[in-house]
């Protein structure tokens, strides 16, 4: 019986010094991620005007990347079908192609030298730096876009006959980043995610 107790006790004990080890939860220091300062779930929700201030330029944003995804879309199908569209001459396909160069390279250019600096005074992921993932997006479709652009402009100096399984291949090589890039950029500007770092008046002052 008395070995019975001397068990029950050492239970407890033990027990209770695991309690008090438990590791403890830590209190956020300063040092954190911005945004878990202010997490969505801990603010009240937005009036229809407000989103709308919020989300303003998540939808510019939009508005050039679908501009953007409707000229790959005509300059991939056409690969991926082996023709042209019946709507278009070689010359007006492959000046498609350089358009599509030329806008992403002046859209990249806006952003970088006007955009991302004023939003990276408050948000991290627009900062400069090695961890900048939407800048190092930037770098990977240039790569392959300085491609596809030398071969369209071979094309259009008949320099060589245009080829299109030739031509997706120089599209494949980035595709998939640009497409990504371009989901990743609107939702780093809707709303939900501008409002944990800006006030409504910060956000009508953006020049942009």
């Amino acid at each position: 019986m008395a070995d019975t107790e001397q068990a029950k006790a050492a239970v407890n004990t033990d027990e209770s010094t695991t309690q008090t080890s438990s590791p403890q939860p830590t209190t956020p220091t300063a040092n954190d991620d911005a945004s878990s300062t202010a997490t969505t779930s801990s603010l009240p929700p937005l009036s229809p005007t407000e989103f709308k201030i919020y989300n303003r330029l998540a939808e510019q944003m939009k508005y050039f990347h679908d501009h953007f995804v409707g000229m790959w879309t005509i300059l991939y199908t056409a690969c991926v079908n082996s023709r042209r569209p019946q709507n278009m001459s070689l010359k007006q396909f492959l000046d498609e192609g350089l358009r599509l160069v030329r806008y992403l390279e002046s859209h990249h250019s806006i952003e970088e030298t006007h955009l991302y600096p004023i939003l990276a005074k408050k948000m991290p992921q627009f900062k400069a730096g090695k961890s900048n993932k939407l800048l190092r997006q930037h770098e990977l479709i240039h790569e392959g876009m300085d491609q596809l652009h030398e071969y369209i402009l071979m094309c259009k100096s008949r320099e060589v006959d245009l080829e299109l399984s030739v031509l997706k291949e120089k599209m494949d090589t980035w595709g998939e980043v640009l497409m990504k890039h371009l989901d990743d950029e609107v939702k780093e500007l809707e709303a939900e995610t501008m409002r944990k770092y800006w006030t409504l008046e910060e956000m009508r002052a953006i020049p942009i």
